[in-house]
């Protein structure tokens, strides 16, 4: 029998990585590019990647979806964000030129690098993934009745 799984809080990936690293903690769910050099090297064992396609950088891995467990999609993602009462123009500027540094070789380069995908949005269509994001928090944090 399995014992009950014990939430570890850590400051950040670095630390919760040594402690899987070292055999102190049994799992740890991290950006994939933080781990993918100790999965290449057989430090650490990849279970899965939680989004709904393969991780370019980890292409042999699985999704949770293709391991058996269903509609437990929850991929991290970053964002680019501004106080609200930014002048339009200046959120146009900032995300035009957001989207010329993306193109950029050593900027793919270096994305690729740390498994990280842009998610290319309008700001409106980033606003929308942000409240939908919120949505879906809420009703995982009402369902799991977290306090």
């Amino acid at each position: 029998m399995w014992p009950v799984p014990v939430h570890v809080p850590f400051k950040g990936s670095p630390e919760a990585i040594t402690e899987v690293l070292a055999g102190r903690v049994d799992f740890y769910f991290s950006p994939v590019g933080l781990v993918a050099e100790h999965i290449r090297e057989g430090k650490l064992l990849a279970l899965a990647v939680n989004s709904a396609k393969r991780a370019a950088i980890l292409p042999q891995v699985s999704t949770l979806a293709e391991v058996g467990v269903a509609d437990a999609e929850y991929p991290l993602w970053y964002g680019l964000f501004v106080p609200a009462r930014t002048p339009r123009h200046i959120v146009e500027t900032l995300h035009r030129e957001t989207l010329q540094a993306l193109k950029t070789p050593n900027v793919e380069e270096r994305l690729a690098t740390l498994g990280l995908e842009p998610m290319v949005m309008t700001p409106a269509e980033f606003d929308a993934h942000v409240k939908a994001e919120l949505r879906a928090n809420a009703a995982l944090i009402d369902a799991a009745r977290i306090k």
